[in-house]
């Protein structure tokens, strides 16, 4: 008894083009014309699902736009706090500065009263002076710093009229698309429901092809029908008539050899 060969498949080549499916095509469980409506019935379910995502249109990036931006404006407020924070600490330790130089005045003035000789009177006034000094510094720190705090009271100000305004364009924005996506997702599952089973019908070489050719042309189409008796769906050129009737056969799979894009029977439709 001869022994059966077991069937090895070659690798998904991402550079693989669909006319170099065409030998394998045909090498399925479903017939070449099943796979060709179901090729189209994905195409069909595809197209549906991206005319669902186009009602949302720029609405998932504004929003997600609009958490970044409130993000950033939070951390910059938070930024401003710590900023209102240090200056407040280092305020207080200046005016226990002031208190510890008024401290030293009076022990030096008490001291003073005291006083034996010139030298000693003079030492002591000069301690008296640079307490003085250190003192008006302190106060100079204080004014400096609540002006300080004050412009950051006014940027922090800012930010947070920024943010009311922010956090009502994103509630706007969110309820929006919540709308939309409320209104449309039965259809958007029973849609991908639709896809999905289609996808599972078709194997994973033709497939990948399906998804590049889809991903490379602006209007997302890899598989269309014959337009106006004989032009491509896709690129409206002319087809040939030997390949119109390889595609009313269906028993082939026929690339539009203008735009590579999979051109099956109108009766589809």
């Amino acid at each position: 008894m001869a022994k059966k060969t077991k069937k090895v498949e070659t690798p998904i080549d991402e550079r693989e083009t669909f006319v170099s499916l065409q030998k394998s095509f045909a090498d399925s469980e479903l017939s070449v014309k099943e796979k060709l409506k179901t090729l189209y019935a994905l195409q069909q379910a595809d197209t549906a699902i991206d005319k669902i995502l186009q009602l949302r249109g720029e609405l998932p990036s504004e929003v997600e736009n609009l958490e970044v931006e409130i993000a950033d404006f939070k951390a910059k407020a938070a930024q401003c706090s710590e900023v209102i924070n240090q200056f407040t600490k280092s305020i207080s330790d200046n005016k226990q500065n002031i208190i510890d130089c008024d401290a030293q005045i009076a022990k030096y003035q008490k001291q003073i009263e005291n006083i034996a000789n010139s030298r000693e009177y003079d030492s002591i006034n000069k301690e008296i002076e640079n307490q003085g000094l250190l003192r008006q510094i302190a106060e100079k720190n204080i004014n400096d710093i609540k002006t300080e705090i004050a412009s950051r009271k006014a940027d922090m100000e800012d930010i947070n009229d920024r943010l009311t305004v922010r956090n009502g364009d994103l509630k706007a924005k969110k309820q929006e698309l919540a709308n939309i996506v409320e209104s449309t997702s039965a259809e958007e599952k029973k849609l991908r429901s639709v896809r999905d089973a289609c996808a599972a019908k078709i194997d994973q070489r033709t497939l990948s092809a399906y998804d590049r050719i889809r991903a490379s042309v602006s209007n997302h189409l890899a598989v269309v029908t014959v337009y106006d008796g004989n032009a491509c769906g896709g690129c409206f050129n002319t087809i040939t008539p030997q390949r119109l009737i390889q595609i009313a056969t269906n028993n082939k799979l026929i690339i539009c050899e203008h735009c590579g894009r999979i051109i099956v029977n109108s009766d589809f439709e």
